[in-house]
């Protein structure tokens, strides 16, 4: 018999002498413990335990009397929100129950299958209370909304394949559906230097009309914004507080902004313009960053535009590049763009010449960015990913792949990258140091957009699909959405999901108010 059902035992025998009503105290057990606990999840001891054990409170009968080691398990089946927001409220003492470590790694473990490593970095100041939130938000929301999207999507294509008989047209093979490849000859794209851009042709019914909402049974809101470009959408970010905002950038050459406060769909609020243009740039939109305020869109006319959102959208300035620009981060004051000259370029906002330094760590195009106030991460199709000290000043680390990142996220320590081959790619960063942990086949072609926090996991691809993940090793999926076009990329924001798509449309999976 463990020690928590010994002192259960003696705390009921002082509750109920002998001969006295057996239900005069109720019977907790601790069946839901797990007993299984693999070594990969290097459980750390309970500090509030050890401290506080057998038991927070030695008279009366409330939750309180109860033994520590009971009351911990009583937590550990209410929501993870309310342990870290209502319990520290009622007292001191429950409140402890949010600083419990060991708690958080057992719930964490009950989230994920037994094999699963997690987390995948380092576990040194790793915030467990953070991620079990997450992981039991993303659960929530997303399990079984995989379901509803097939129905909807079997439903349409019954509608079209009726359709196609009304019209004496035989329904398509799906084996003559050909797929968007987003891996674009980056060289003759450039040497063509953009002179013209291909409109696709609309569809005379409006594919936002095919679903403008999921059922009102999920937790989600899926909104497909009103049209607002004549071409593929190549990127897409959430702005603002409350994701109020959402940018996007496109192969016609234009950004536009949305407010998707406004209307059951959301509002285009106007398409940027650029000085000397009746565009946003002159080429194709390829990437989009902001920090604060200020918004950086880059482009394949060798430029990146700083606009300004408390202006309502205002060009702040023009930044001349020699190449076109593929990927973009911003960290406050500072844009850092990765070209398809093979540099990395760090840029002051503020400085009258804001070109700050010029990096060449890659022998081909730079595609995918991430840093932070201290690391500049850069992946490249050298088969190359690199890491840079920023405080030094020097390249630290570049580690070999045998394919090439399109897309990075970083936080925690964590490092999650997609390549040109549908794998996910896992690093851990610790001690300055780049370390591969592994990688796992999640989509079938490019994988073109990648989203990391402690508890959540999103990556899209050109395969036409939108997987949602627990972010162990190997990745735990909870919802794949099917796609009828490629996706170029996506944003996450606050539990909110916006993607770029292939078929000219910015759609959105945000919660129900």
């Amino acid at each position: 018999m463990s020690r928590a059902n010994d002192t259960l035992e003696d705390e009921e025998k002082r509750r109920c002498p002998a001969g006295a009503d057996p239900q005069c105290s109720p019977s907790f057990t601790c069946d839901d413990t797990p007993h299984y606990l693999p070594e990969r999840l290097n459980l750390e001891p309970s500090v509030v335990a050890m401290e506080t054990s057998p038991s927070p409170s030695t008279h009366g009968t409330s939750l309180l009397s109860l033994p520590w080691e009971i009351v911990s398990q009583i937590a550990s089946h209410l929501p993870a929100k309310c342990v870290i927001n209502v319990l520290p409220q009622v007292c001191q003492t429950l409140g402890k129950l949010s600083e419990d470590r060991l708690a958080w790694q057992l719930r964490a473990h009950k989230l994920l299958s037994p094999a699963a490593s997690f987390p995948v970095g380092p576990k040194e100041d790793f915030d467990w209370s953070k991620a079990c939130l997450e992981m039991e938000q993303l659960i929530g929301c997303w399990t079984g909304l995989e379901n509803q999207a097939e129905r909807q999507e079997t439903a349409g294509e019954r509608q079209e394949e009726a359709a196609d008989v009304v019209n004496g047209e035989a329904p398509a093979a799906e084996g003559n559906v050909v797929e968007m490849q987003l891996d674009v000859d980056l060289n003759a794209a450039v040497q063509a230097g953009e002179d013209s851009v291909q409109v696709q042709s609309q569809n005379a019914s409006d594919s936002s009309q095919l679903s403008e909402s999921s059922s009102t049974s999920s937790p989600l809101e899926h909104v497909i914004l009103p049209s607002g470009h004549i071409a593929d959408v190549n990127c897409v970010l959430l702005l603002g507080r409350n994701e109020a905002l959402c940018a996007s950038g496109s192969r016609d050459r234009n950004v536009n902004l949305w407010d998707l406060r406004e209307g059951p769909r959301g509002k285009l609020i106007h398409t940027l313009v650029g000085r000397g243009t009746i565009s946003t740039h002159r080429g194709w939109v390829w990437c989009l960053a902001s920090s604060g305020p200020l918004l950086a869109s880059g482009s394949f006319d060798s430029t990146v535009r700083l606009w300004d959102l408390e202006a309502g959208g205002a060009e702040q300035r023009l930044i001349q590049s020699k190449a076109a620009v593929l990927c973009l981060s911003c960290e406050r004051d500072m844009v850092l763009a990765g070209s398809h000259d093979q540099k990395l370029s760090i840029f002051d906002t503020r400085a009258a010449d804001p070109l700050v330094k010029s990096l060449r760590l890659h022998t081909d195009a730079v595609l995918c960015l991430a840093s932070d106030d201290q690391y500049i991460l850069s992946g490249s199709k050298d088969h190359t990913v690199s890491l840079f000290d920023r405080r030094a000043g020097k390249l630290l680390q570049k580690v070999q792949l045998s394919s090439y990142l399109l897309s990075l996220s970083y936080s925690a320590r964590e490092v999650w990258a997609g390549d040109n081959r549908g794998l996910v790619h896992t690093f851990s960063m610790h001690n300055s140091s780049l370390t591969p942990i592994s990688q796992a086949n999640i989509h079938r072609s490019l994988v073109t957009g990648v989203h990391y926090s402690p508890g959540a996991l999103y990556t899209c691809s050109s395969d036409r699909t939108i997987k949602v993940h627990l972010p162990c090793a190997p990745p735990k999926t909870l919802c794949t959405l099917h796609h009828q076009a490629g996706v170029n990329g996506l944003s996450v924001e606050g539990g909110t999901l916006a993607i770029a798509s292939g078929d000219m449309n910015v759609e959105v999976w945000r919660p129900r108010c």
